[in-house]
């Protein structure tokens, strides 16, 4: 009976793109399983999938695939569900007494669509002005990649590394923005290949339009 409604609902959401809480939806057991029980679980039902599909298993270049995604699942594109993944940023004093926004932009990232689990693939740029406080450049990267390594809407993508941030920041001035192409109306559905998506989040003196604006420029978006 819950197998049929939760197909029922699949069916009513379609593709619609949906997003239902800022958190990533997990379960309270989520990490229940260590994560070698995992690969060899995820192992086993994707060698399932593969055989439901008609590919020969018994293949050289097929037989290890199962194992390999298990891997890549667990220990890499969703290596951001696992809250011990999370990346430590150590806070410096802003020595410099650096008062203006600083901006990094063009950051890579890989994501996957929750809905499809088919790529997202695309760039975040943020900013900050210190409160007091910075912290090194790579760990913006690493905190992007973190929130992208999950199943992911953008929306909510985009809120998490401004929530993440502005923690560890304590600071509300940052602005993110996210530029990116989505798989899953590349790849199938409508196969539109030439239109990207793009999210902003602003919060503190980022909710000025002139602090907003000049952030754009910097990024390439302003006039």
């Amino acid at each position: 009976m819950l197998d049929q409604k939760i197909s029922a609902k699949s069916e009513e959401i379609g593709d619609n793109h949906l997003a239902t809480s800022i958190e990533t939806p997990l379960r309270e057991d989520a990490f229940a399983l260590d994560d070698d029980l995992k690969i060899e679980l995820i192992e086993e039902k994707f060698r399932d999938i593969m055989n439901i599909l008609g590919l020969d298993l018994t293949d050289d270049s097929l037989n290890g695939t199962p194992r390999r995604v298990a891997k890549m699942y667990v220990k890499e594109i969703f290596s951001g569900l696992n809250p011990e993944n999370k990346p430590q940023a150590t806070l410096f004093e802003n020595k410099y007494q650096y008062k203006e926004m600083l901006v990094e932009k063009n950051i890579t990232f890989y994501s996957n669509c929750e809905h499809h689990f088919v790529p997202i693939i695309g760039k975040v740029h943020v900013a900050y002005i210190s409160n007091g406080f910075i912290i090194g450049l790579s760990k913006i990267n690493r905190i992007v990649q973190f929130y992208a390594r999950r199943p992911q809407v953008q929306e909510r993508l985009t809120i998490q590394i401004t929530k993440a941030l502005k923690e560890i920041l304590k600071t509300e001035d940052v602005a993110v923005v996210v530029d990116a192409d989505h798989h899953c109306v590349a790849s199938r559905g409508i196969q539109d290949t030439s239109s990207s998506t793009i999210t902003s989040s602003y919060s503190g003196k980022f909710l000025s339009e002139q602090q907003r604006n000049e952030f754009l420029r910097h990024v390439g978006f302003g006039d």
